[in-house]
């Protein structure tokens, strides 16, 4: 798992795959083995403070919180190992940064969602995921039959929310709430305005 060159790690799934976990615990080895790891978030990720990411399971790291992916090679500096969170929510020029940080020798993870709520591929992943060296893609257990879950189901007052719902809403707000489904058990309703 220790590179001596450049090398793209791209860790996926649905929301609750444990993917920031996944990625934590790579990084505390990094840590361990005297790399210079450097987490980088998106402002958009509101869900802890702006100097640290925080796992579903409570694993924690500091972290650096930038607006694009423009800003993300300025704040890197002399880190061997830059981390990405939450990609989806990063610009289209996220893959092409990644690219020039690998060709540079470093080691560089992103984890993200692979699909938005509706199912289709989500924002810069699937560049990503083509460019990378490595593709991690983790499952979580569906809500439904306990089967492995692939899909991110987003609930408004208890039921799946309309394919013209906002795509990107941190957390949930009010009455949303995200579920990890299966393919079979995965909902996505015509739009409401439809």
């Amino acid at each position: 798992m220790f590179y001596t060159s450049g090398w793209v790690h791209v860790i996926c799934g649905c929301m609750f795959c444990g993917k920031t976990d996944e990625m934590l615990r790579l990084l505390r080895r990094f840590s361990i083995a005297g790399r210079r790891v450097v987490l980088v978030k998106p402002r958009l990720d509101t869900r802890s403070d702006e100097v640290t990411v925080v796992s579903r399971s409570g694993a924690r790291h500091r972290a650096v919180t930038v607006e694009g992916a423009a800003e993300i090679e300025a704040v890197v500096a002399e880190g061997d190992i830059v981390a990405v969170e939450e990609g989806q929510f990063f610009d289209e020029a996220l893959p092409d940064v990644v690219e020039r940080l690998a060709d540079g020798g470093r080691q560089v993870l992103v984890t993200g969602l692979d699909r938005d709520f509706r199912g289709i591929p989500f924002g810069p992943m699937p560049r990503l995921m083509a460019l990378a060296d490595q593709v991690t893609k983790l499952t979580a257990i569906c809500v439904v039959c306990g089967e492995p879950a692939t899909r991110t189901q987003r609930l408004i007052d208890g039921v799946p929310a309309p394919a013209d719902s906002p795509l990107i809403v941190i957390g949930g707000i009010g009455d949303e709430t995200y579920e990890a489904r299966c393919r079979l058990h995965h909902e996505v309703p015509a739009a409401a305005s439809a």
